[in-house]
């Protein structure tokens, strides 16, 4: 609880320092009448936000913001934020909504709001072949690497105050993540089942490997607290995006592989 605490401070703190105070509409008629959707996104995170060879936003992620606008007939303003300024964005009102492997939680769920899952992957751990390690007490003596305020982070720094002698670094972004994890400043990370890590070696030549998983989360998109107008019209649109095939299909497409079965509150 203590620590809830300090995270909700924390981001308090974050957003009044950071990002300025910023009045954007709120409910669905005030987003029509003011001509554009504000989103933000994280570019860093592959495949669901990425800047293409444009430096244009694209991606999973950037897809399903850019169909939300067309279902409301307006274009999209993107605003660009890493993992820790997902909630900050929102509790300043900067944007509004977060599209952005937000994973539903339900400490982050007493800052913001949720809708229904749109999309859903496992947290895992992931190290170098040659790297023995399949469970938390493999960990003991090795450094891990984790991008901030991120659902594997939580999970990886319960089990760093379980398991004494885990060393725990955290960075802003996925892409500085995964600098440190070829480079060798870390000898695991914890992410997601998914991205170019796979693709690319280790300091010492090994390919990169999936060691044990985590959990498996499930992304929504999230709104200013109590924002029930916003909320109701983005689970209705998601609904048929679901249904009409559409999420399955930009699964297919980024991911390589079919949505998960997408639970519903």
């Amino acid at each position: 609880m203590r620590l809830l605490k300090s995270a909700i401070a924390a981001a308090a703190m974050l957003a009044s320092l950071v990002l300025p105070g910023v009045a954007v509409a709120q409910t669905v008629d005030e987003i029509v009448a003011r001509g554009k959707l504000i989103v933000a996104v994280d570019t860093t995170t592959p495949p669901y936000g990425f800047l293409d060879a444009e430096l244009k936003p694209t991606g999973f992620d950037i897809e399903v913001a850019n169909k939300m606008g067309e279902a409301l007939g307006v274009p999209v303003e993107f605003v660009t934020v890493t993992s820790p300024g997902r909630i900050p964005a929102l509790l300043t009102r900067q944007v509004d909504a977060v599209v952005s492997i937000f994973s539903i939680t339900p400490a982050r769920a007493i800052q913001i709001d949720y809708s229904i899952p749109y999309a859903g992957q496992s947290a895992v751990v992931i190290a170098p072949k040659g790297t023995a390690v399949s469970s938390h007490a493999d960990l003991v003596g090795k450094k891990v690497g984790v991008t901030r305020g991120t659902a594997e982070d939580g999970i990886l720094t319960a089990a760093a105050e379980a398991n004494p002698g885990i060393e725990m670094l955290r960075f802003d972004d996925y892409a500085s993540l995964l600098q440190a994890m070829i480079s060798g400043q870390i000898d695991v990370m914890g992410g997601g089942d998914y991205g170019e890590i796979y693709l690319k070696k280790s300091a010492n030549g090994d390919d990169f490997e999936q060691k044990y998983r985590l959990r498996t989360f499930y992304f929504g998109i999230g709104v200013a607290k109590d924002n029930h107008n916003l909320r109701q019209w983005i689970n209705t649109w998601l609904f048929t995006l679901k249904n009409d095939g559409t999420l399955d299909a930009l699964s297919q497409k980024y991911r390589n592989q079919p949505l998960p079965e997408l639970p519903v509150f």
